[in-house]
């Protein structure tokens, strides 16, 4: 048998979890394992325990002496801090809904909206605030599938409401304001006006499809979807590359064949299912 062969004999052997390992790659694997399992606790905890002293440094001084239980221990409170904030934050929460607490509210926002850069920052926050704590909004509610940066690539994304305005006025389709994910970083991406029917609604949650994002692909949420439909596909790029290319070349306007949109193609494959 010549070395190629056995070269290649050995790399398929290695496809089988079955073989006989040697001590080294054994050592290996145990320590893998040791740091898949705490690794995310351990940052877990880490991160958790910033937090927390982060808001216990500047929330445990402002308690007065006499109120502070650990001016009585021998020992600190971790979380002391937390739990102040969050009844406090509860106890403005009710103050803010009875009649004096809303004209406080009133008095302040016309201050802040007289100063010239405030006012702008302040309406900012306040409206992001509004549409992401909302109990009945809809911002990143949904996964979708978009053909980003170009046709035949595609990228998960999260709804994150209605376009309206002056952008769905001069645009032809109905879009959709989707928010496009950066990896590992989430927090960072790009705003997109996409046409509903080229969105492609996910079954995996917001939590899971998040995960895929910050591990680059490397966490794979399972299909949970029916049979029949994982085994047909709904979209393809290649019909849609082509009338890209050819709207490049002559400048001319094509329509998509009815039926053949990704959402088209999605609704059938369910209604089929269904039967």
């Amino acid at each position: 048998m010549s070395p190629l062969n056995e070269s290649n004999n050995k790399n398929e052997d290695s496809l089988f979890p079955g073989q006989r390992r040697s001590f080294g790659k054994r050592i290996r694997g145990y320590f893998l394992a040791g740091i898949l399992v705490t690794a995310p606790i351990a940052i877990t905890l880490y991160l958790s325990w910033i937090l927390i002293t982060f808001v216990d440094n500047r929330i445990t001084p402002l308690i007065p002496a006499k109120y502070n239980p650990e001016t009585y221990l021998p020992f600190g409170l971790p979380g002391l801090g937390v739990i102040v904030l969050f009844i406090g934050l509860i106890i403005v929460g009710a103050l803010t809904a009875g009649f004096f607490g809303r004209m406080w509210i009133r008095f302040t926002e016309q201050l802040l909206s007289r100063m010239p850069v405030i006012r702008n920052v302040y309406s900012a926050v306040t409206q992001i605030l509004e549409t992401i704590l909302a109990q009945q909004s809809n911002a990143f509610r949904e996964a979708v599938l978009v053909e980003y940066p170009r046709r035949g690539i595609w990228a998960i994304a999260f709804i994150t409401g209605r376009t309206e305005g002056e952008v769905q006025n001069i645009t032809e389709e109905e879009c959709i304001n989707i928010f496009l994910p950066t990896t590992p970083n989430p927090t960072s991406g790009f705003l997109l006006f996409v046409p509903k029917k080229d969105l492609i609604p996910l079954s995996m949650t917001v939590e899971q499809a998040i995960k895929m994002v910050i591990s680059g692909g490397i966490v794979t949420p399972p299909d949970t979807r029916p049979h029949e439909e994982k085994v047909k596909p709904v979209v393809s790029a290649s019909t849609y590359e082509n009338i890209e290319l050819l709207r490049e070349k002559e400048g001319l306007r094509f329509l998509v064949p009815e039926g053949s949109r990704p959402s088209e193609q999605l609704s059938k494959t369910k209604g089929k299912a269904k039967k």
